[in-house]
């Protein structure tokens, strides 16, 4: 009996029959969950409102929040579906919220907005940085601030080239904004690649300080590697 069950199981794992429906089963199950989503994405996108959906001069469609390329719509929709999307949107959203106040001023009915004679744009200096074990690349930003406000802190924030209003929208840059009160807010334009979140290295790379003593603002920011 033993032998005649080893026999038959070795049948049934071998059958070249059966491996083809384990094959087929498996590839009509992922083509039914990027329907699935495509479908999903349909009765919850807009594309006409989408603000990360471009289309190129090759026709492809490009997803300018995770930088992703993809042939047709359906892909598109399958990809804001997916985790990397739902991720990147996750952290937009958190680092927006966090720095909405550059953006957005107090409403009279619940704060009194302070209001300050822009004094002009404070010193600053800008560095290259890279991490040669890894090959990463970002920048060290120095801005001086000596005639600060006592309870007001620097801010920053990064902006796409869709959102700011002075230079044609151009896909290949982003800006960084930092302002302080009383001085006028400045802007600094650099590549449109995806940015690491402090929490990624915990502050290894990524981190920032501000010294109340000095009166300097010091912040470093790393770009994701890119994905191939």
């Amino acid at each position: 009996m033993a032998l005649k069950l080893v026999k038959w199981i070795s049948r049934t794992v071998l059958d070249p029959n059966s491996e083809a429906e384990v094959l087929r089963g498996a590839s009509e199950t992922n083509v039914d969950r990027r329907e699935r989503l495509r479908k999903l994405a349909l009765e919850t996108i807009d594309l006409a409102k989408d603000p990360y959906i471009l289309r190129n001069h090759l026709g492809s469609l490009e997803c300018r929040l995770c930088l992703t390329l993809h042939t047709n719509e359906g892909s598109y929709l399958a990809h804001t579906q997916g985790k990397k999307h739902q991720t990147n949107l996750a952290r937009r959203a958190a680092r927006d919220a966090k720095d909405s106040q550059l953006m957005v001023a107090p409403t009279q009915s619940t704060v009194q907005r302070k209001i300050f004679l822009k004094i002009g744009r404070p010193g600053y200096r800008v560095t290259k940085v890279r991490d040669k074990d890894t090959g990463k690349e970002g920048m060290m930003v120095q801005v001086h601030l000596p005639q600060i406000k006592p309870d007001v802190l620097p801010r920053r924030r990064f902006m796409s080239a869709w959102e700011q209003k002075r230079e044609p929208p151009n896909k290949a840059y982003q800006y960084l904004i930092v302002a302080a009160e009383p001085y006028e807010t400045i802007t600094f334009r650099i590549p449109a690649r995806e940015i690491e979140d402090e929490s990624d290295d915990a502050g290894y790379w990524n981190w920032s300080h501000w010294d109340p003593d000095t009166k300097q603002y010091s912040f470093q920011f790393m770009f994701k590697l890119p994905q191939y």
